[in-house]
């Protein structure tokens, strides 16, 4: 095992807080492997690199030679985590909760040890919780200490409606922390609360309180807001390599450094030469996007899967020529009474664009071609043979379809 100072150096890179440092340097000190706990309620069963951060950082710990329990909320999920929310979170069923857990462990065993991961459910201990256990675990925290959470106490004084059992999520998930007997758990910035809920807990319960390590939230691929669906910046984890691989090379140079220190395998050291290199200029971010998004497509499919993604990418992108698979579908083309037929309406039956508006603006930005030939703006209505049987569609530089 490396030395106490060694570990602290892997442990806080891209960390954001550590609370407190001290503490989790003495743990560190016994020279006995620690057991890291990280909460996930699987609301989705899509994950993305942004879901991605707090697991890369526990197979660090891992490879430091420490435990790891990922925990599966199927009991939290039923309140749902109220952390950045300005509203209460619709519940799930538990059909829901279970499928979504099931994707949910197959995607993080992509970046974990299986064989050094302890995967547990705290539906197990929570569901089972009768009305004294839960009034026991309610009766250590008070009313104004829930409401310290920056979340609550915005939709309080803004007389937003706080559902009751929300405040039981942050109790739920500081018990998770007793009954594994979590050293240290990890979460996002935004996860802190609860995080130090857990601590508190465990302190009142008479046991040594969990260090909280939080990481920071991933920025999509937009550089810009949060990686999330909805914004359509993010970069999934069961996205196709190809995809995956153009997704990474159109993040903003500024952020080559962070998805290196967050998403990628590389090492603590080289990640350092890497951000020495782009801050004295000496660096080829080109060069540096393109390994970035070879390392992280080869963590997610496979050794090799990143080259040819690149290999495609070249083809694609810089020789300006077409997939070598192409997926086909069957459109209905319509012709109008002045013999033209509307494009956008066959961008959007073709899955290229998600609605009429974004398809005229695709093809107003000069992100639309037939055949390899880019249409000017404006050209929303065209002639049939445009789109006639066998036709290549394309948006933007990775999205195409073949007209059957």
């Amino acid at each position: 095992m490396l030395s106490v100072d060694e570990q602290m150096k892997v442990i806080a890179s891209g960390a954001a807080q550590i609370v407190p440092e001290a503490e989790l340097r003495k743990k560190l000190e016994r020279g006995v492997p620690l057991n890291i706990k990280l909460g996930v309620d699987p609301t989705s069963p899509d994950l993305h690199l942004g879901h991605a951060v707090p697991l890369r950082k526990m197979r660090q710990f891992q490879d430091l030679g420490h435990q790891v329990t990922l925990i599966i909320g199927n009991g939290t999920a039923l309140i749902g985590d109220p952390s950045g929310k300005n509203s209460t979170r619709p519940q799930l069923s538990q059909e829901q909760i279970e499928a979504n857990a099931e994707t949910y462990v197959s995607q993080a065993m992509k970046i974990l040890d299986p064989e050094k991961t302890n995967v547990v459910h705290n539906g197990d201990w929570i569901l089972s919780l009768d009305l004294k256990g839960m009034l026991e675990l309610c009766s250590k925290f008070t009313v104004a200490r829930i409401l310290e959470r920056d979340d609550f106490t915005k939709r309080y004084q803004s007389q937003t409606p706080i559902a009751l059992h929300e405040f039981l999520y942050p109790v739920m998930q500081a018990y998770d922390s007793v009954q594994i007997k979590a050293d240290v758990e990890m979460g996002g910035t935004d996860q802190l609360f609860n995080l130090l809920a857990g601590r508190e807990l465990m302190e009142k319960m008479g046991m040594e309180p969990q260090i909280a390590l939080t990481m920071p939230l991933l920025e999509g691929t937009d550089g810009v807001r949060k990686m999330s669906k909805s914004y359509g910046n993010y970069v999934g984890l069961t996205d196709e390599p190809a995809d995956m691989y153009g997704k990474l090379m159109s993040i903003p140079d500024t952020m080559i450094g962070k998805y290196y220190r967050l998403a990628s395998t590389l090492s603590v050291d080289e990640v350092d030469k890497i951000d020495a290199a782009l801050a004295d200029g000496s660096a080829d971010p080109y060069e540096l996007k393109r390994a970035l998004a070879a390392n992280i497509c080869d963590l997610y499919h496979g050794a090799g899967a990143g080259e040819e993604a690149a290999a495609e990418f070249t083809r694609v992108h810089s020789k300006r020529e077409m997939p070598e698979q192409i997926d086909e579908v069957s459109v209905e083309v319509e012709v109008g009474d002045d013999g033209l037929v509307y494009l956008p309406r066959v961008l959007v039956a073709a899955g290229l664009s998600s609605s009429a508006s974004q398809a005229r603006r695709d093809i107003d930005g000069g992100g639309v071609r037939i055949d390899g030939e880019a249409l000017p703006a404006k050209s929303y209505n065209v002639d049939p043979a445009l789109v006639k049987k066998g036709a290549i569609l394309q948006v933007g530089k990775r999205h195409f379809a073949r007209l059957a």
